[in-house]
């Protein structure tokens, strides 16, 4: 499926609550977001990607107005597009919390005591303490919020042994050990909900060992594991299930083609690619979902299951706000004291910003710009590559810029920066690379992240075209680039092992308290071809 076909099912699918008004007081907006009747005998509850976002943030979406059924300036507007987002961000404030988050969640489970939460993976990774504890703090939030079940994507990087000290039940039905095959983690979970037997399945990141370094996962193998899926599926159906879900770190193209193709499942709670569907969206005889990121939104899945199968299935995405969310004061103390050790480190302001930082699109955004300009500065580069991650949190114009902040866009376990000389050849293979795994036809193929970050060089890109055709007319100062000449060029994050090379976050914070104010900055983008020319495509 292609990002525009993708967008449209996006738009067509509506939003939840649309209705909702700006003039609202907070308890009529509390009422009307947040008291979702109950339905059926089964409920799931879903977060995905929280990226180690312990406190609220402010968060931009890639995506404007035009492609939701929303009314501008309502509280959903804000929560799903970003349009007008700096005022209405400071409308409504930030979003997510995990003290919010927990309010939220005992709210519904007061009305459904049955429920189950699963967490999507990719929780531990994405702060500054969350790197500096190994996932602990996260480990101890997601214990107090009262995650059941979990998969996993970004936790991998901190080690196999890191990962299985965790006291969280984690789902993976397609890792397994590169000896015999053996399971690593459980397939999945049988559960009685109100009577009824329900599967949940799990499914990791299928490309972590090409994603990630392979160093940390040396004895683990992944991938989709289509037809392993569809056994474990039918085992699960033969076991007494009535009700089959499978949680997803697959990402939401990998999802929908999935659920073309294997038989049985009546729901996918999706993440990876942050995408935060308001609808699900249905493939034959299962729902597809995608619960967002960063904690900003709590999905809802209520089913009427009988004795011969789901019923009927409800969904609703729930935004979280924390400006209507009073903070669960159990979880809010823990938040506290898990970050004591730290605080004075993560508050050190260096450097203000007068324009919007964000990041979460296809192509740069404006936090990937001061990361690029960074690198060629402090790395005396002429070409900057930063890595196409999708997540990090947003500031507002006139926010000092913390270490804090600066972790939350670079806080992995592999930060080392280079610089090396490479050819022109090499900088259109590389990225030639990367617009594959983007932008290949087939889902199956795309194997996550966004197009690389580049600074100091400008290009051409057709995203319909060819492997080997998509890139074209590489400049750099206003010239072609040279297929033999070598050019001196910065990055981070490289996956192979023994790379040295100062942490990214030393060099960007050097360079940012030499700047001392970081002016608006404009996000780079490539000049598209065949293809909608919006910089903001999933």
């Amino acid at each position: 499926m292609r990002r525009r076909e993708f967008l449209q099912i996006l738009g067509a699918a509506g939003v939840a609550g649309a209705s909702l008004r700006p003039n609202l007081s907070a308890a009529q907006a509390r009422a009307e977001l947040y008291d979702v009747k109950p339905f059926g005998n089964v409920t799931l509850l879903h977060i995905t990607d929280t990226h180690a976002q312990l406190l609220p943030v402010y968060f931009r979406e890639p995506f404007g107005l035009e492609n939701y059924n929303l009314k501008s300036g309502t509280p959903l507007a804000y929560a799903h597009t970003h349009a007008d987002f700096v005022a209405l961000a400071k409308r409504y404030g930030k979003v997510g919390g995990f003290a919010h988050l927990a309010t939220l969640v005992k709210r519904l489970r007061a009305s459904r005591p049955h429920a189950l939460l699963l967490d999507g993976g990719d929780s531990w990774q994405g702060s500054a303490t969350a790197l500096w504890t190994k996932g602990a703090d996260m480990m101890g939030a997601q214990e107090r919020l009262g995650v059941d079940y979990m998969t996993a994507h970004w936790e991998f990087t901190y080690g196999m042994a890191r990962v299985k000290e965790t006291k969280l039940p984690l789902l993976a039905q397609n890792v397994r050990t590169t000896d015999f095959e053996d399971p690593v983690f459980d397939a999945y979970a049988l559960r009685e909900l109100s009577g009824v037997p329900v599967a949940i399945i799990g499914q990791a990141f299928p490309y972590t060992p090409i994603a990630n370094p392979r160093y940390f996962v040396p004895e683990w193998t992944f991938g989709i594991q289509e037809a392993r899926l569809q056994v474990t599926i039918d085992e699960a159906r033969g076991k007494g299930a009535k009700a089959v879900v499978l949680l997803s770190h697959n990402g939401s193209h990998v999802d929908l083609k999935l659920a073309s193709r294997v038989r049985g499942l009546d729901a996918i709670l999706g993440g990876h690619t942050h995408d935060a569907f308001p609808r699900p969206v249905r493939v034959g005889s299962t729902l597809v979902t995608n619960a967002g990121s960063n904690g900003k939104f709590l999905g809802v899945l209520d089913m009427d299951v009988g004795t011969s199968g789901v019923k009927e299935l409800r969904y609703r995405l729930l935004p979280v706000f924390s400006n209507l969310l009073e903070a669960d004061a159990g979880m809010a103390a823990y938040i506290t004291e898990a970050r004591r050790p730290f605080q004075a480190k993560l508050g050190e302001r260096l450097a203000l910003t007068e324009g919007l930082l964000y990041r979460r699109g296809s192509f740069n955004g404006t936090f990937d710009e001061l990361i690029i300009r960074a690198l060629l500065k402090e790395k005396q580069a002429e070409i900057a590559f930063s890595p196409g991650f999708r997540w990090g949190t947003t500031l507002l114009p006139g926010e000092p810029i913390t270490l804090e902040h600066l972790m939350d866009q670079t806080a992995i376990t592999y930060p080392n920066t280079t610089l090396n000389e490479l050819s022109g050849a090499q900088i259109k293979a590389i990225l030639e690379d990367v617009a594959d795994n983007v932008f290949h036809a087939d889902p199956y193929l795309q194997q996550g992240g966004d197009m690389v970050r580049v600074g100091g060089m400008s290009y051409r890109l057709e995203p319909k075209a060819k492997i080997g055709h998509r890139i074209s007319a590489l400049e750099i100062a206003g010239k072609p680039l040279h297929s033999t000449k070598r050019y001196k060029v910065a990055g981070w994050a490289p996956v192979a092992e023994g790379i040295t090379g100062e942490p990214i976050w030393d060099v960007v914070a050097r360079y940012l308290r030499a700047t001392g104010t970081v002016p608006p900055l404009k996000a780079q983008q490539p000049r598209l071809a065949g293809t909608n020319p919006s910089p903001n495509m999933s």
